[in-house]
């Protein structure tokens, strides 16, 4: 009996496949495929030639049928802290992994966390149903519960932040000690003998190292300092006005050192709004994620920590740990950038 096929559906495009790509290419199909799945063994020429046509017919790896011959997902999971406190952290996080994603055959998925204790449910879903090859974290404590599981686990990850466990583990991070350092010092240099650092989020690892550095670098100095770290997780209009009462009150500092830009943008406020000319009365330096306090405030000497290039480098590390490198070998830091306005 003879089957009658359907014709398809009019303005209907059929599925691009490998075989599309080859037939355009006149390549084979296991060099196609081997092509689409980065392999740095191809030349040059012919990977270009791959891309290019993949592109044109609108080619999507078929993921599902991807996991089933490989066990890969091709997906890279960025489990991603909601209660930063840095303007654009995301997004300028998201942005560096993206591009050093683009022309490999990995995709990302945003897991965004809002507990404030370290929940593991949304790792530990990502590990029994296997839906991604790789992690992103963000924000890590001391002994977090998220890396210990990761560890524990040997599934591949890399967290942007540091910790306290033995067993080295993959990480990219901010350099917070030379940061503290940094701001210190040039507050000193400008006369200041009274600091304060204003800080929120004491569950992070960067909390802990800015604060040692903070405290260490003002007794090498001989100069006073506080540690204020009520800030976390009151509002804005609180910040500012605990700024004011600050700029009016008995022991007001002559430097301050912010760890975040929106509680800067606050700070300054209310310190401006109390009289006090920032920058000249009392001196001022914050952690910089984005332009835009800069743009607010451009007395405010700044320093700044460049979250595209983390996501670049984030991403650039986990595809190493992916593809078996040991994990002692994959820790970085980033380099604190000043931005003195004077």
């Amino acid at each position: 009996m003879t089957k009658t096929r359907t014709p398809p559906a009019p303005g209907a495009t059929k599925r691009a496949t490998l075989k599309t790509i080859a037939e355009l290419t006149g390549l084979s199909l296991s060099t196609v495929s081997l092509s689409l799945r980065g392999g740095t063994t191809l030349k040059e020429e012919t990977r270009r030639k791959v891309a290019e046509a993949a592109a044109s017919v609108g080619y999507v790896p078929d993921r599902a049928g991807v996991r089933l011959r490989t066990g890969k997902t091709n997906v890279i999971a960025l489990v991603l802290d909601g209660a930063e406190d840095s303007i654009d952290f995301s997004r300028y996080l998201i942005q560096g992994i993206g591009h050093a994603i683009k022309g490999t055959r990995y995709h990302l998925t945003v897991i965004p966390e809002f507990a404030r204790n370290y929940s593991v449910d949304s790792v530990r879903y990502i590990l029994d149903n296997r839906t991604a090859d790789g992690v992103i974290i963000t924000h890590t404590g001391a002994r977090d519960p998220r890396v210990k599981l990761l560890m524990d686990s040997d599934f591949p990850f890399v967290s942007h932040g540091r910790t306290e466990f033995f067993t080295p583990h993959p990480y990219h991070d901010f350099h917070s000690e030379l940061f503290a350092e940094m701001a210190v010092e040039r507050l000193v240099a400008k006369g200041c003998s009274n600091l304060m650092l204003l800080i929120g989020d004491d569950r992070t690892n960067n909390y802990h190292n800015i604060v040692t550095a903070f405290e260490r670098t003002a007794a090498r100095l001989k100069v006073e300092t506080r540690v204020m770290d009520h800030s976390t997780g009151i509002t804005a209009a609180d910040t500012r006005a605990f700024a004011q009462e600050l700029a009016n009150g008995p022991n007001r500092p002559d430097g301050i050192v912010c760890g975040g830009e929106m509680r800067a943008i606050s700070v300054v406020a209310g310190l401006t709004a109390a009289g006090a000319k920032v920058g000249k009365d009392i001196q001022f330096i914050s952690k910089q994620t984005s332009d835009i306090l800069w743009s607010l405030f451009p007395q405010v000497d700044t320093i700044e920590e460049d979250v595209y290039a983390a996501g670049l480098e984030l991403t650039r590390l986990l595809l190493r740990r992916i593809e078996g490198e040991p994990a002692e070998t994959l820790q970085t830091l980033a380099e604190p950038i000043p931005h003195w306005r004077d």
